[in-house]
């Protein structure tokens, strides 16, 4: 897996009313991550499949489907066939990870599996073997401006060393508060996707702040 830092501006951060102008504000990321929130498995409504396909129709990168809803099983498949590069559900969310994975591999995504804060990881190492992601939530799900919550962290450094001795294959997401002050500290444990939400959107130059996120996080992880 490629181990170079990858920045993921979070749309949630930006202009709902302006959503094609501002994709393209941040054309120099990675991916660009798209929360979708069903107001069931978290308390927020945001968006849904009509405007992801929407969104995938003018993105210059790839979307990063991060998906805070219930019956993924149902759900999950169509933001594959959609065109997503990454399409990630809840292991809290899903009776079957595996089975999950297996449909989002199938429509030609790459699969990612999402814990939060509170969730162990160990309790999902045997079915990470069939993922292609990892996002370890650094913030409580369902809301964006949150403060980064460094306590999880040794989830990050634990999945980093099963990746590092070939026990896992995948990328290591963190998602939440990630920002010019945390995103070294997320870089150190080993992470490799950042998401990055009002530290691109609400900077006056995104690509400037893209690039000063990436550099950051090559730094510290040396």
């Amino acid at each position: 897996m490629s181990r170079q830092p990858m920045i993921a501006p979070s749309l949630l951060s930006a202009d709902f009313a302006r959503l094609a102008d501002e994709v393209q504000r941040v054309a120099t990321a990675d991916w660009l991550h798209v929360d979708v929130m069903d107001a069931h498995f978290v308390p927020n409504l945001t968006l849904g499949l009509p405007v992801v396909q929407a969104i995938q129709a003018v993105s210059p990168i790839p979307l990063d489907c991060h998906l805070m809803i219930e019956d993924p099983e149902r759900w999950a498949p169509g933001y594959a066939e959609a065109g997503a590069r990454n399409v990630t559900v809840h292991a809290e969310a899903c009776p079957d990870p595996r089975a999950v994975a297996r449909d989002l591999q199938a429509a030609g995504a790459l699969a990612g599996l999402a814990i939060k804060p509170g969730t162990p990881l160990d309790a999902y190492l045997d079915v990470l073997t069939d993922f292609d992601t990892l996002l370890v939530m650094t913030v409580e799900p369902g809301f964006g401006g949150q403060s980064f919550m460094p306590e999880v962290l040794p989830k990050v450094r634990e999945a980093r060393r099963l990746v590092a001795t070939g026990h896992l294959q995948l990328f290591l997401e963190v998602d939440g508060g990630i920002n010019a002050d945390t995103i070294a500290e997320a870089a150190e444990a080993g992470a490799d996707v950042f998401v990055a939400g009002s530290a691109v959107y609400g900077a006056a130059d995104p690509a400037a702040a893209i690039a000063g996120l990436r550099a950051q996080a090559a730094a510290a992880r040396g």
